[in-house]
């Protein structure tokens, strides 16, 4: 009986490990030990930092400032990198969204006529990305490609490239209870773009529990652009469905569902289809889409990349409150960076996805707050580690939070960030497989390049937690504590850590300066002076450390005592009319 028991006991844990690289989904319910010890990880780390600091000061006030110093030293020098990339980045974006990419991606259609005409402009065209244009051509050319075999020597491999005039673009915004003023300047962004309407198959996922005013919104929306677009498809999310939580992902989910039946029913090749998550206040650059088909068609391994726009929360950034459009400007930021940085991009927000990948794989995760960022490692295991994520260098313009009242906005934007950085669940999801004995054999990966994008998400996590709170009172910590201590270093640590940060002001100047560039026209109704979009950084510390610490804290928090968040908190959209001071929010 006891040897049944155990052979029981361990085919059970087989199963167990076997379920690590088996099930795509994050876990909901009970989590096995090893899940449990890389949900507390983060929050643990996190508040290890800060703790270590007070330890380390009781033992002697030198060992606590030359930590404190080091961590500072660490931050300062990634800032550098920092300001640099956005810099970048800043310019890439200009430099893109002045390229027109339809006629580029016309080129495609017939690369060996464009080729010979474009290669007279080679050294003359200082357009982006001009010499890999033509470098493209040439390879459309030929149809092939130079592939680098394990000898290092080259070869050519035959490569079918997919025609312009078949590729079809599926968009598919999803939406809770937002109003009309909100949704249809959204849609029209998508008609007014430079792709051909009639292969773009428009899909609007709404929740039941939107109520009779949605269903009101969504019968408007289907009569203005039924003739718009290679078709208009209302697809209605049922509420209380199995197995998954309420928000964003299920929604997706379903739609591209209903999307992957019309595609087949009207006979479109899967291959030809790349399907773009959009949110309801995003409107995308005019070349969104012909820029995303481009580096499509051109990239052989094209099933298996995310096209990921820069997301910039400008929309409405005069009518936000000044500790909201700092938030905002950071995030446009850091997807700036991000977009720089392409061998540690992820997707984000609104991105685009090949159906027929998409389709191989479930779509997006229904078990998740944080289906888009939750999207890369999703896709990443599936595929085995044969993914990446593509930067596209234009943007999708997104709303900064506002709500009726500054109470209410200062409350919505800390659940939007608690609910971004539960992305902090994603290190027990990667790590369970990094740490798993399958990692190879049915994972098909290696350690170390895993083990860097595990540490890399540790850390981001980790640091945003933090990092703000030691910089801003860290240095008095070791003179506190020891205040009879005659350590030189201790007593004047508060002024050397103020010596410091004045010298990183000079790079937060930099990106002030550019923050001023990024700004869309001023509204005429807004009084709000440009002096007053110099001295609202002046906010930065504090808004760094409610905002992003504490926020950071609180999701990492959650996950450490598994008190998870399972539930999508919607950030209500509030639209300033033109003509009008009223704000109005749409419930």
């Amino acid at each position: 009986m006891v040897k049944v028991k155990n052979k029981i006991a361990k085919e059970k844990i087989k199963q167990e490990r076997r379920s690590d690289w088996a099930d795509l989904e994050i876990p909901l319910g009970k989590r096995t030990k090893k899940y449990r010890l890389f949900e507390i990880l983060p929050g643990a780390l996190s508040y290890m930092m800060i703790i270590l600091l007070f330890v380390l000061s009781v033992i002697s006030p030198a060992l606590g400032s030359y930590y404190l110093l080091l961590i500072i030293a660490t931050t300062l020098v990634k800032a550098v990198g920092i300001v640099y990339r956005t810099i970048q980045g800043y310019n890439a974006a200009k430099r893109a969204e002045r390229v027109d990419w339809h006629q580029r991606f016309v080129d495609l259609e017939t690369p060996h006529e464009r080729y010979e005409e474009v290669l007279k402009l080679k050294y003359k065209c200082k357009e982006f990305a001009f010499d890999e244009h033509v470098e493209n051509l040439k390879m459309l050319s030929v149809g092939k490609d130079l592939v680098l075999s394990e000898t290092g020597e080259t070869s050519e491999k035959e490569i079918v490239f997919p025609k312009p005039k078949n590729i079809y673009h599926a968009v598919i915004m999803v939406a809770y209870n937002e109003g009309l003023e909100t949704l249809i300047p959204t849609v029209e962004a998508v008609r007014d773009g430079s792709f051909d309407n009639k292969r773009i198959i428009f899909v609007f996922g709404y929740e039941e529990r939107g109520g009779e005013s949605m269903k009101r919104n969504v019968k408007i929306l289907k009569e203005k652009f039924k003739d718009v677009f290679f078709e208009f498809i209302p697809v209605m999310h049922p509420k209380d469905l199995k197995d998954e939580i309420q928000g964003k992902g299920p929604n997706l989910n379903f739609a591209a569902g209903e999307l992957l039946e019309f595609v087949k029913k009207k006979k479109i090749p899967l291959g030809n289809v790349i399907v773009t998550s959009l949110d309801s206040d995003n409107k995308m650059s005019k070349w969104y889409l012909d820029y995303v088909a481009y580096q499509f068609i051109v990239h052989p391994n094209r099933q298996h990349l995310s096209y990921q726009p820069v997301s910039l929360f400008t929309n409405n950034i005069w009518d936000a409150p000044a500790p909201m459009r700092i938030i905002a400007i950071s995030n446009s930021f850091f997807n700036i960076i991000s977009s720089m940085r392409s061998h540690t991009l992820k997707n984000f927000a609104s991105h685009s996805q090949p159906l027929l990948a998409l389709s191989e794989m479930g779509f997006w995760s229904k078990k998740t707050i944080v289906e888009d960022g939750h999207q890369y490692w999703r896709s990443l295991f599936f595929f085995k580690g044969d993914y990446e994520v593509l930067p596209i260098h234009v943007a999708i313009y997104q709303d900064a939070v506002i709500e009726e009242t500054l109470i209410k906005t200062l409350k919505a934007q800390f659940i939007q960030l608690r609910r971004w950085d539960y992305g902090a669940s994603d290190v027990a999801y990667v790590g369970v497989r990094l740490f798993s004995k399958d990692r190879k054999t049915k994972g098909g990966m290696s350690f170390l390049p895993l083990f860097a994008k595990f540490m890399r998400l540790l850390e981001g996590h980790v640091t945003l937690a933090a990092i703000s709170p030691m910089v801003a009172f860290g240095g008095w910590v070791p003179k506190i504590i020891n205040s009879r201590s005659k350590d030189l270093l201790a007593f004047n640590l508060p002024n050397t850590i103020s010596l410091i940060q004045v010298f990183a002001s000079v790079g937060l100047m930099a990106t002030i300066l550019l923050s001023l560039k990024m700004l869309p026209p001023r509204p005429k109704y807004i009084k709000t002076p440009r002096i007053l979009m110099i001295l609202q950084w002046l906010l930065m510390p504090v808004v760094a450390i409610v905002y992003q610490s504490f926020a950071a804290f609180y999701s990492q928090t959650r996950l450490l005592t598994g008190n998870y968040m399972e539930k999508f908190d919607v950030t209500k959209k509030v639209v300033r009319l033109k003509n009008s001071s009223k704000r109005r929010i749409k419930l």
